[in-house]
């Protein structure tokens, strides 16, 4: 049974469990959340000069459009306003500051009409991000900084939570990706060679959940859920922020969603925040994770 929480009051020990369980949360727009788009919206406004941005694509080339996404994308990657507002968000949600951690935020650019589907706009296949060497217990964090509609935005596929497919995360390596594959995202225009975990088997997309939210509203997902990106024919395009969080307590006790199906090596671990001092997560446990 999946089941779609929404703006529910439980505590963050609770929620957690629920999501490990494959439960999805889903929260209205907040102070926090609304600032968090309107600080991203005007990085976006200010970086295509005087275009709309749900409608960009339409006006430019594709290799114009690559330059502006790979300066826009790590100017709010790495800013330090991003990671404050982040704080912000997490405790008001009820999470721990000292024991819980967080990744930095991507901007994620679904542009429509296969206009740009590659490198550094890459259309998810369906995938779990636990096979991208992510920690069972790590949870996902998915705001639309626009409008968006149920045609360009992310599905949930929740056969799957519970049965394992076979993919390619045995290849995948997270330090390996870092040094090597990472930085070439925007060399990734007309289509994208850089080899990712994907299914090795036929899937049904369907049944499928698409959450439709407004405009900073939050999904909150575990990195185990089975998700993959709709394909764009809406002509807009679709800007939306994702982070990750983990427990501390839950790490290093090992608790989180079953690992059905992931066999990659390394670990995302070392990417991790402190709330509280954005401190990273102490080596001794990032250690224990590098395997």
């Amino acid at each position: 049974m999946n089941t779609i929480y929404q703006d529910s009051p439980i505590d963050d020990d609770k929620r957690r469990e629920e999501l490990y369980r494959g439960q999805l949360f889903s929260y209205s727009p907040t102070k926090n959340t609304k600032a968090f788009i309107d600080f991203a919206r005007e990085l976006i406004e200010n970086a295509f000069a005087g275009l709309d941005p749900i409608t960009a694509q339409f006006h430019m080339e594709v290799e114009e459009y690559v330059k502006i996404l790979t300066k826009l994308k790590p100017e709010f990657i790495h800013h330090h306003k991003s990671k404050e507002l982040i704080k912000l968000i997490l405790i008001e949600r009820g999470c721990d500051p000292d024991k819980t951690y967080f990744d930095v935020p991507r901007m994620r650019t679904s542009t429509s009409d296969n206009y740009l589907t590659s490198g550094i706009a890459y259309a998810f296949h369906p995938h779990r991000d636990t096979w991208y060497s992510a920690p069972m217990c790590q949870l996902n964090w998915w705001l639309p900084i626009y409008e968006v509609e149920s045609d360009n935005i992310m599905a949930f596929h929740p056969n799957y939570f519970s049965t394992p497919v076979k993919n390619g995360s045995k290849d995948y390596n997270y330090q390996k990706w870092n040094e090597t594959s990472r930085k070439e995202a925007a060399k990734h225009v007309k289509n994208d060679t850089r080899k990712q975990p994907k299914p090795e088997e036929d899937i049904s997309l369907d049944p499928q959940i698409r959450i439709v939210t407004p405009p900073g509203a939050m999904v909150v997902f575990s990195a185990a859920q089975m998700h993959s990106s709709v394909p764009n024919l809406t002509g807009k395009t679709r800007f939306s922020i994702d982070f990750r969080t983990v427990h501390i307590g839950d790490l290093v006790e090992e608790k989180g969603a079953t690992n059905i199906d992931s066999e990659c090596t390394g670990t995302t671990v070392g990417d991790y925040l402190q709330v509280s001092s954005f401190e990273h997560i102490p080596q001794t446990v990032v250690d224990r994770f590098l395997v």
